[in-house]
């Protein structure tokens, strides 16, 4: 999932603004590694959660990872599409301190107390304890690349910067280097997604990084000691046919960490809720059954396993189940937008073009996603209905009437065709439906008794498109 953009907060009036006072103050110099430890720490033995917006790692992935980060091991983070890696890693910014100091003007954040370049070294050396401080906020000390074939030495290192040599300077001369991503990221944190589509020979630049803790550019005879924690993603499929991580590389990295789908339907109905923009109401129950419709897809033996089935398929579903409900509300005049059962069917074309299908399904793919779809209403209903006394709904069609829905019928005629039925507050309640009360909220849970008595061969069903007729079995 991408991240918001963050706004900068300013740096507090009382911060200091010299060496000399940061020295006064007994202001005391950790690296990056030393700084996630002990924020790390400071968060468990307190209890507060150090991956906030993290759903289904707490017993799997988070233990590995905290184990890693005490360690002060760089990382890569191995695992499908939509498994939250690139979240994971963004979350890693908050173990930082809030505001560190930098010497003012320094193109790699360097530490008044230890400077890395020959121009962080000739300010100290010139103006001691006069060196002037900003302060730099952790939101601003965390890069990432995209890692794609294109991607160049200098782009992720450095490289000469002809403007500068213009400007008179020798070639010789290490300020006449432009520096790339990497140590730009100096005292903070770098990230590098699907690192095995970087090309072998740049991942090759990384390797300083990694062991040595420094960088080279070209023939110039430069050292800059890095002080960073490298974190990489990559997917198990990238990482052994499209592209790989060279040995060297692996070697480097101090852990590797296996990320996975939520193992529960509890964790991918926590997922979708944090994650979905809803533009109408989806009662708990529908969200269940994409849950259980998404991970029904996963293990699908027609779905090519190896590409996985992204968290935001499921997100995407459920956004899709709201705006059938908004539609409806919207040429109707139904309100509030509710979404029912009848919203769920939007979501199998929408995303069929997000699920990659083994070849010999190829024409199929529409009958298989909506058969999985079917088998998920099913479990929900079992789950959430199953045992519950449905007789009065079913003797409603004993006679051979029938009763219309589809994705234009409001929820106020829905109910008109049902008419009075006996137990139909206990179903709402037993759905677990807080707004009980709402003539949307009601049809939703009949239309979800509807379909579960249809699929378990109680009441028949035709369906036309846009229109379904439910009647006697």
């Amino acid at each position: 999932m991408s991240a918001e953009p963050t706004t900068v907060p300013t740096p507090p009036a009382d911060l200091l603004s010299t060496l000399g006072a940061l020295r006064a103050a007994g202001h005391v110099h950790r690296s990056v590694k030393e700084e996630v430890r002990d924020n790390l720490l400071i968060r468990l033995r307190s209890g507060v959660d150090p991956f906030p917006g993290i759903v289904g790692f707490d017993d799997t992935v988070l233990p590995e990872l905290e184990r890693a980060l005490l360690a002060g091991h760089d990382i890569v983070l191995l695992g499908e599409r939509g498994q939250g890696k690139t979240r994971l890693i963004r979350t890693l910014v908050e173990l930082l301190d809030e505001w560190t100091p930098v010497i003012e003007g320094s193109e790699v954040n360097e530490h008044p107390f230890a400077p890395v370049t020959v121009w962080g070294r000739r300010q100290v050396a010139e103006l001691g304890d006069d060196v002037p401080v900003t302060w730099l906020h952790r939101s601003e000390r965390y890069g990432e690349k995209l890692a794609t074939p294109d991607t160049s030495v200098g782009d992720l290192i450095g490289d000469v910067d002809p403007v500068k040599v213009a400007e008179g300077r020798t070639l010789g001369d290490p300020e006449t280097v432009h520096y790339g991503l990497v140590p730009r990221s100096n005292r903070g944190i770098f990230a590098v997604n699907e690192l095995p589509d970087l090309a072998e020979r740049i991942q090759v630049s990384l390797l300083n990084v990694l062991e040595e803790r420094d960088i080279q550019v070209r023939g110039y005879r430069l050292r800059l000691p890095l002080d960073l924690l490298l974190v990489a993603s990559a997917n198990p499929e990238d990482y052994t046919n499209r592209g790989r991580i060279i040995t060297p590389l692996k070697d480097r990295f101090g852990a590797e960490i296996r990320t996975h789908y939520p193992l529960r339907v509890s964790d991918e109905i926590k997922l979708v809720r944090q994650e979905a923009h809803l533009v109408a109401l989806v009662p708990e129950h529908l969200v269940e059954i994409v849950a259980r419709f998404t991970r029904a897809v996963r293990e699908s033996p027609a779905v090519d396993t190896r590409s996985g089935v992204s968290a935001r398929f499921a997100v995407a579903a459920v956004e899709t189940v709201a705006a059938s409900a908004l539609r409806r509300s919207a040429i109707t005049g139904e309100a509030p937008a509710v979404a029912r059962v009848c919203d769920l069917p939007a979501i199998v074309p929408t995303l069929r073009g997000k699920v990659e299908f083994e070849v010999s399904e190829e024409g199929r793919e529409l009958e298989v996603l909506a058969h999985l779809l079917r088998r998920a209403v099913a479990e929900t209903y079992r789950a959430r209905l199953g045992g519950a006394d449905l007789s009065a709904l079913v003797e409603r069609f004993e006679e051979g009437g029938t009763v219309e829905s589809g994705d234009l019928v409001t929820a106020a005629d829905l109910l008109a065709r049902i008419g009075p039925l006996e137990g139909l507050g206990a179903l709402v309640t037993r759905l677990g439906e807080p707004e009980a009360e709402t003539p949307g909220v009601v049809a939703a849970a009949v239309e979800l008794a509807l379909e579960g008595l249809y699929l378990n061969r109680r009441i028949s069903k035709d369906e036309v498109p846009g229109r379904t007729v439910y009647g006697g079995g």
